[in-house]
């Protein structure tokens, strides 16, 4: 106990100390933190683009109008068919519901401040996550640099994801769960904090491992934390209350068995080389860790461990390897320097200067979604049209498809991941693959009656055309119509509605150099298309548009 209380009075001391002298005057303290803030607003508020988004929304709007949960799946008509073993059922089941609060609020955001209320929302929490760093690092050592640094680099590697999506709640629930535990305030809060958790993401697993972390600081002195030992069940019974209830716990081990969430990129194992950036800053905590050993704290080793397994793990935990790694440097490295008072107004423009590169880059307060990339005229002529048969999409489109086509319109697939098996059928029919052991893409479309297909030109990630309406435009078939064609999708139907006359087929070809030039104007740290492109021409034997996209790809990358 005295430990402890030496330990808090320290860090008091060394705080109380840097406001008096040696870390700038308050005044400039406040002008380079509202600068800071801006930032950070700004680095955090590009356009929504996530095309999980819409399925969210969707979600969230059906239980706000229906006052249940999206249970059984009323958006996707492929949900339920096959005979999925036990553990993709349960998967299953568990994804339906175990995002319901967060989806329910994201749809309220909506509502109320469309997309503007979304970018903004992700963004305060952001900056807050990243903010949390440096309060811990000012909290122990008392140096204010040394904390903004925290905050900044927490920032930077938090960057990788900005979506508006579910798993934003769980960055405001960690960064309040470290907080209430480092700082030994409002403790109680924590239970009330996990029921709240436990219903919005599965996150909430993550807030345990803090937990058990700051509990086996207080084991050698465990009368020192009765009330955080007392507050730990509590926490855990709370968690409890959900749809799911404590199957979170045990959830992870399904999704590593699903090989249709372990082909999305946020689920992709992380090299050990070549080594990231996130991996030399973890290593540089490593370090200091060992070697001011003497003076560390438990929760830093278990939680720098913990949460840089979870990112070697998966890419989605890129963030809060960030958070832990950036609160043990800076907390450990010895930092002699004595930065004058001055030095604010350098920084300070140093930090200007971020907001305006931001700004210029096209990425600071985008507060809209981004509508190039999502088929609204194809979803329009469906639309208007009332076309209702069985509609092959894009895992990507699904999502938006379901935000605009439902009740009248049910999709094929969509990034909520529910059926192993309509997946794997999904990619053969997409891709059009010949039989090899397998079904064809024909005889898949015949087995789930499609009669219309809307797809965008290219596979998201790897920039690979979808060859499926590329059959469709050269082979000289007849069965299937183009209707209808855009920057963004193309539909074929095999019956098309009344007073719509079909288009020349092989535009459909041609149409994907236009879908593949709006990407490049809007995205052009995604080429890939332009690859994809090249390889497809150089297939088909036209040489000399190979040679072009080829070049385009080159310049781009």
């Amino acid at each position: 106990m005295a430990r402890h209380r030496a330990r808090t009075t320290l860090a008091s001391t060394a705080v109380g100390t840097a406001a008096k002298g040696s870390e700038g005057q308050p005044r400039f303290r406040l002008i380079v933190l509202a600068i800071t803030a801006i930032l950070l607003l700004g680095w955090f508020s590009p356009a929504s683009s996530d095309s999980d988004t819409w399925w969210a929304l969707k979600s969230g709007q059906y239980i706000a109008q229906h006052h249940s949960l999206p249970l059984p799946d009323p958006f996707s008509f492929t949900t339920y068919l096959g005979n999925p073993p036990a553990n993709e059922a349960a998967l299953r089941d568990y994804n339906l519901k175990f995002e319901w609060l967060a989806e329910l609020l994201l749809y309220g955001i909506y509502a109320l401040a469309g997309f503007p209320g979304l970018v903004l929302f992700r963004a305060a929490i952001l900056v807050i996550f990243s903010a949390t760093s440096g309060a811990i690092v000012y909290r122990r050592s008392g140096g204010w640099y040394r904390a903004l640094a925290a905050t900044l680099l927490t920032a930077f590697v938090a960057g990788v994801f900005t979506s508006d999506r579910p798993y934003q709640v769980t960055y405001l629930f960690l960064a309040a769960t470290l907080l209430i535990l480092e700082f030994r305030r409002a403790i109680w809060l924590l239970p009330p904090m996990f029921l709240i958790w436990a219903n919005c993401h599965g996150g909430y697993i993550l807030g345990f491992v803090i937990l058990g972390a700051y509990l086996a600081e207080s084991v050698p002195a465990a009368t020192r934390d009765r009330l955080l030992w007392l507050i730990a069940p509590a926490c855990f019974l709370a968690s409890g209350v959900n749809p799911n209830g404590f199957r979170g716990l045990t959830i992870l081990l399904s999704y590593r068995q699903s090989g249709m969430i372990q082909s999305l990129f946020e689920w992709q194992k992380v090299p050990f080389w070549p080594p990231t950036f996130v991996e030399l800053v973890l290593a540089a905590g490593v370090i200091l860790l060992v070697w001011q050993r003497a003076r560390t704290r438990i929760p830093d080793w278990l939680l720098l461990i913990a949460f840089g397994a979870a990112y070697f793990s998966a890419v989605r935990n890129t963030p809060i390897a960030g958070l832990i790694a950036a609160t043990v440097v800076f907390s450990y490295v010895p930092w002699k320097v004595t930065i004058p008072d001055l030095a604010a107004w350098p920084i300070a423009g140093l930090l200007m200067a971020g907001i305006v590169a931001c700004v210029v880059q096209g990425r600071a307060f985008q507060l809209h979604d981004t509508a190039w990339k999502y088929p609204a005229g194809a979803a329009d002529f469906l639309l208007t049209h009332k076309v209702t048969g069985p509609m092959l999409n894009s895992w990507e489109d699904g999502g938006y498809l379901q935000w605009r086509l439902w009740p009248q319109q049910r999709v094929f697939i969509d990034g909520r991941a529910l059926n192993e098996s309509v997946f794997r059928d999904y990619q053969r029919m997409v891709q059009y693959s010949p039989p090899k052991g397998g079904p064809s893409g024909q005889s898949l479309l015949e087995k789930y009656g499609i009669q219309v297909i809307l797809l965008n030109g290219f596979e998201i990630n790897s920039g690979d055309p979808y060859m499926l309406p590329v059959v469709l435009a050269v082979s000289g078939q007849t069965e299937w119509k183009l209707v209808y064609l855009d920057a963004q999708a193309t539909i074929f139907m095999r019956d098309p509605p009344a007073g719509v006359s079909p288009l020349p087929p092989r535009t459909a070809l041609d149409n994907l150099e236009s879908q593949c030039g709006v990407i490049l104007a809007n995205d052009s740290a995604q080429p890939g298309c332009a690859r994809g492109l090249s390889r497809l021409f150089t297939r088909i034997g036209d040489l000399p548009r190979a040679r072009g996209w080829m070049g385009r790809y080159q310049s781009h990358r």
